[in-house]
């Protein structure tokens, strides 16, 4: 048996982040002592064990409560809602992130941030001794084998929708 003191320091989290837990029902303890402490059993830890890989992954606290509760396929459809909106902001960032960069319209600016234009994308490819055709079979390779990745990438170089499009439209094309 595990008290709350000595399950927090396990898991690395507060006396009241498990407190709470027991309040909203995700992680109740498993009995009291008689001096009317928590405890907890080591099914329990192994429950904190899914929380914690739930909440690494950036599930809200509801969600981990209904994958836990489920007994069906309900974990793998929240975990792609999950996945999916966790895309959609990754893409609004990087938007952000492109404009920002235009922005401040310095060398530096760009340098300093952790992202890619085309331009230097190409002259990245060109100087590992990649010539046209050489790029348009790394496109193609990119397209067939992850194309929502190609579709990122493109995006995060901060290439209008219409090029992207005209690029994976010509890497679908056969050689």
């Amino acid at each position: 048996m595990y008290t709350i003191s000595q399950l927090a320091k396990r898991f690395g989290l507060s006396r009241s982040a498990l407190l709470h837990y027991d309040a909203i029902g995700l992680l109740p303890a498993s009995m009291r002592s008689a001096s009317g402490y928590r405890l907890y059993t080591e099914q329990a830890v192994q429950r904190m064990t899914q929380i914690q890989a739930y909440r690494d992954a950036g599930l809200p606290l509801a969600d981990i409560r209904t994958l836990l509760a489920s007994s069906t396929d309900k974990p793998a459809a929240v975990l792609e809602r999950h996945l999916q909106a966790l895309n959609r902001d990754i893409s609004r960032m990087r938007q952000q992130q492109q404009v920002l960069v235009r922005l401040l319209g310095s060398a530096s600016a760009l340098r300093g941030s952790r992202t890619m234009s085309k331009e230097r994308w190409v002259e990245m490819l060109r100087a590992a001794g990649l010539d046209e055709a050489g790029m348009r079979t790394w496109h193609r390779e990119f397209e067939q084998r992850s194309p929502e990745a190609h579709q990122d990438f493109l995006e995060s170089l901060g290439i209008g929708a219409a090029e992207i499009a005209l690029i994976r439209e010509h890497s679908r094309q056969p050689a």
